[in-house]
């Protein structure tokens, strides 16, 4: 089973709960983890690591969130006017240590063919590793998960977005992401940023339209918004000043 609602943040996280994410930024991932690349090498994120990075944690055999994260993911790299491999490279892990080079080459052309346009394979990674490399690397990002049942796992699902030297400066929870949002937490990576990325402001600002896959801005929403802060700053204004004007009036009158 796949989890794509439960996901918790640093102390807001209850302690009854061991599925989801922990936040930890500023903290460093887990570089020298020892992972296997799509042809079977033996590799580590530290010789990966060199731009500001996508992380997925994911597996390549996951019935239903584990696709859409992909599918989310190559959605918003079409829609990127950024350089692969050089502005920026994704890595995707299998959290399944059963998982072989043969399931990640799989997934892997999937995953480009759903880009719509050239995309050099070598700036998307697809690695596997064993039960051990994976928890480590699981561990360092805070993204917490269990196994349930022969190749069915719990699993929070979303982004971790890591500077060129292996810090966690943003997560992006959930499986579909407006490029904007991308653009904004890579750039963020790229200055060494750590913190809420104010992409969270864009998601607000803005909508995917279905049907042409463009980002709208949420004219009636934000002006709605707009006008309600100003209704209410207004309200408070009006308040302030009668108080004020009656604490004059009292205060200019005979005893």
């Amino acid at each position: 089973m796949c989890m794509g609602q439960r996901i918790y943040a640093g102390a807001e996280q209850p302690s009854d709960v061991s599925i989801g994410f922990q936040e930890r930024l500023g903290a460093t991932v887990a570089l020298d983890a020892a992972l296997r690349g799509e042809d079977g090498t033996p590799l580590t994120l530290r010789q990966l690591i060199r731009t500001p990075t996508i992380l997925a944690l994911v597996y390549y055999n996951c019935p239903n969130v584990c696709d859409y994260l992909l599918i989310g993911i190559a959605g918003a790299l079409k829609s990127l006017t950024a350089d692969p491999g050089r502005d920026f490279q994704v890595i995707t892990v299998s959290i399944d240590e059963q998982e072989r080079p043969v399931d990640a080459r799989r997934a892997k052309r999937i995953a480009l063919e759903s880009i719509e346009k050239p995309f050099p394979p070598s700036a998307w990674r697809f690695l596997t590793g064993s039960g051990a490399s994976v928890r480590a690397l699981a561990d360092s990002v805070g993204f917490r998960f269990a196994r349930r049942g022969e190749g069915s796992f719990d699993h929070p699902v979303g982004l971790v977005i890591l500077s060129p030297e292996g810090r966690i400066v943003r997560y992006m929870p959930g499986a579909d992401f407006l490029p904007a949002d991308l653009r904004l937490s890579l750039l963020e990576a790229s200055q060494g940023r750590v913190g809420p990325t104010i992409a969270r402001l864009v998601r607000m600002c803005f909508s995917v339209e279905p049907e042409g896959h463009k980002i709208v801005f949420r004219t009636l929403q934000v002006v709605g918004a707009v006008t309600l802060s100003t209704a209410g700053l207004l309200v408070v204004y009006l308040v302030l000043a009668g108080r004020r004007r009656r604490r004059s009036g009292s205060g200019g009158q005979l005893t």
